[in-house]
C-alpha cells in the first residue's frame, strides 16, 4: 500500500524509454454506440417477469448507460439502462422518454401502475397505437362532461345530504355545548367542595333542623307560660291590713314587741299561720287566706335613718 505513495520509482540500467511505445485502441464507428458503467436509482418501481421481485423506486443499481447516437428526439439524445434483478439476476432494460418526461420499460421487468400518470405508462388508447395530444384532449373533455352531468343528476341527492350533514352538525354542536355546560358546573362544584348531592342531603338537613328548632321554641315557650301561670297562683303576695300592723309592732297581743329601727319586716299571713302552729296557739279563729292581690302601702323609711320630715302646713 505504501508503494502507491512514493514519488520516487525504481527503474533498471537498461530501461530504454523509447522502446515503450503508446497504445491507442481503435476509433469506434460513428454509428457504435457508447457504453459507460454509471451508478443509479431506479426511477420507478418495478416488478421482474422471471421472479417477480419488486424493486421499488429509488433502489441504487450498478449499470451500463448506452448512448445511441441515432436515438434522438427533437435533438434531445435518448439514453438506455441496462440493470440486473436483485433476486434473479435477469437483464432488465429500461430508456428515458423525453417526449413525456419520464421512462419506458423495454425488457425484462413490468412497471408498476401510478394512477396520477394514467395514459403515459401505457401510452395507448385500446389499439395498441400510441395516444395523441387531441386523443389525450377528447378524453379529457368526455371525462369532465361525464362528471359534470353525474353532478346534477345527484344535485337533489347532494343538497339532502349537506342537510342531513348540518342537520347533523347542529345536533352534536348542542350536546357538545350541554357536556360543556354540565362539565363546568360540575368543576365549579368541586372547586367549592359542595357535591351535588351533598348539597341535597345538606338542604334537607338544614330544613329538618329549622323545623325541630321551630317546635323546640313552642315547647319552651309553652312550658314558660305554664310556669308562670302557677308561679303567679302559688307565690302570690297578701300584703297585712295596717291595724294588724300597728299591733305587732306596738305588741299590744302580748307577743313579742318589734320595732322599726331594728329593720324587721312585718311577716306575711302565711309565715303567721305556720308561727302560730308551732307555738301550739290556736289558728281556727283567724280568717281564711285570700288570694285577692292587694296594693301595698308604701312604707317611710326615712324613719330608720333618723330623718325627720317637716309637715307643710
Amino acid at each position: 500500500m505504501s508503494e502507491r505513495k512514493v514519488l520516487s520509482k525504481y527503474y533498471p540500467p537498461d530501461f530504454d524509454p523509447s522502446l515503450v511505445g503508446r497504445t491507442r485502441k481503435p476509433k469506434s464507428a460513428a454509428n457504435t454506440p457508447k457504453v459507460q458503467v454509471v451508478r443509479l436509482m431506479a426511477p420507478f418501481s418495478m416488478r421482474c417477469t422471471a421472479c417477480g421481485e419488486y424493486m421499488y423506486r429509488g433502489r441504487k443499481f450498478n449499470a451500463r448507460k448506452e448512448t445511441r447516437p441515432d436515438e434522438k428526439y427533437l435533438s434531445i439524445q435518448i439514453y438506455r439502462f441496462y440493470i440486473r434483478c436483485t433476486r434473479c439476476s435477469a437483464e432488465i432494460v429500461f430508456k428515458t422518454d423525453p417526449k413525456n418526461q419520464d421512462y419506458t420499460v423495454e425488457q425484462g421487468a413490468k412497471r408498476n401502475t401510478d394512477p396520477w400518470k394514467r395514459g403515459l405508462d401505457d401510452g395507448d388508447n385500446g389499439d395498441g397505437e400510441d395516444e395523441t395530444d387531441e386523443q389525450r384532449l377528447d378524453r379529457l373533455e368526455r371525462e369532465m362532461a361525464e362528471a359534470a352531468g353525474e353532478e346534477e343528476k345527484n344535485a337533489m341527492a347532494e343538497l339532502e345530504q349537506k342537510t342531513e350533514d348540518a342537520k347533523r352538525e347542529m345536533a352534536v354542536a348542542d350536546a357538545l355545548d350541554e357536556i360543556r355546560s354540565r362539565n363546568a358546573r360540575l368543576e365549579k362544584a368541586k372547586s367549592e367542595g359542595v357535591d351535588l348531592l351533598e348539597g341535597l342531603v345538606s338542604k334537607e338537613t338544614e330544613e329538618e333542623k329549622e323545623r325541630r328548632r321551630q317546635e323546640e321554641e313552642d315547647a319552651e315557650a309553652a312550658r314558660r307560660a305554664f310556669q308562670f301561670a302557677r308561679r303567679q297562683e302559688m307565690l302570690e303576695e297578701i300584703v297585712e291590713e295596717p291595724e294588724e300592723e300597728e299591733k305587732g309592732v306596738d305588741g299590744s297581743n302580748g307577743g313579742p314587741s318589734l320595732s322599726l329601727s331594728e329593720g324587721i319586716k312585718p311577716a306575711t299571713t302565711a309565715a303567721a299561720t305556720a308561727a302560730a302552729t308551732t307555738a301550739g296557739t290556736d289558728t281556727t279563729d283567724m280568717p281564711p287566706p285570700s288570694f285577692k292581690r292587694v296594693v301595698k302601702r308604701k312604707k317611710d323609711h326615712a324613719a330608720l335613718l333618723g330623718i325627720k320630715k317637716k309637715k307643710i302646713l
